[in-house]
């Protein structure tokens, strides 16, 4: 039986840990915080501290279990996977920019959805429950913060160049596979904050596939990239997203 460690964003807690629960592999999981990629340095360090972890092993009673591949639950993330590396165990990092890959099921699907409706916004549980989304209520949370830091006109300024990004967005798009959590509420909420923001509301039937076969240790090359102990990622700058240094 293949023993595989999983470090993954907090934001993928629901799919993975459904799937691990499944998987004919002995999987041990470690979720990070949501948030890191926003800083890549500091995505780079946490996931290189839990890789180093690994090398450890797993304790068990008075055993160690020793891991025969260490799974990278993020993509590419804003280059905070760039020089990760392992002493001991392979890692395998999925070709992806970030989650959005794997909650669509191929890199293909997402880059054709992608160029045909660059003004997506994505949804999905993970994003939902364990990210910060935009709403009116995280608009009014920030302007009250900045309002006590900078005063009314400030706050205001602050606030309003902050949201300015929101206007390049015009699809709220909620990946739903149909499987985890409560797919009604998911729905709710993603249509309520399109109609905050004058979005349109879309829906799109999430594919497991990918990472179940990763969960499972099936590594097809061109779905992932085996990194052996010692070498370190870099991004490829094609199609292929990821490759050795």
């Amino acid at each position: 039986m293949l023993k595989l460690k999983v470090i993954s964003c907090d934001v993928l807690n629901r799919e993975i840990s459904y799937l691990a629960s499944k998987s004919q592999c002995f999987v041990d999981v470690t979720f990070l915080r949501q948030g890191l990629h926003l800083t890549p340095k500091s995505l780079g360090t946490a996931l290189q501290q839990e890789i180093d972890r690994t090398s450890e092993g797993y304790k068990y009673s008075t055993q160690a279990v020793d891991f025969d591949y260490i799974i990278i639950g993020y993509g590419l993330c804003s280059n905070g996977i760039i020089g990760i590396s392992s002493k001991k165990v392979p890692l395998v990092i999925p070709r992806a920019h970030d989650c959005i890959t794997l909650l669509l099921g191929s890199k293909e699907r997402y880059r054709e959805y992608f160029d045909k409706n660059p003004g997506t916004y994505w949804f999905s549980p993970g994003w939902i429950e364990r990210g910060a989304p935009p709403s009116k209520e995280k608009h009014q949370a920030v302007y009250l913060e900045y309002v006590k830091k900078y005063g009314e006109e400030n706050a205001q300024y602050l606030v309003d160049m902050e949201q300015s990004w929101l206007k390049d967005y015009k699809d709220a798009a909620l990946i739903n596979w149909g499987l985890v959590g409560r797919p009604e509420c998911y729905r709710e909420i993603t249509r309520e904050i399109a109609g905050q923001l004058d979005w349109n509301y879309v829906e799109l039937d999430g594919e497991s596939a990918l990472l179940n076969r990763i969960l499972n240790g099936i590594f097809n090359e061109n779905e992932v990239l085996l990194v052996p102990p010692g070498d370190k990622v870099v991004q490829s700058f094609d199609e292929n997203i990821i490759k050795l240094e």
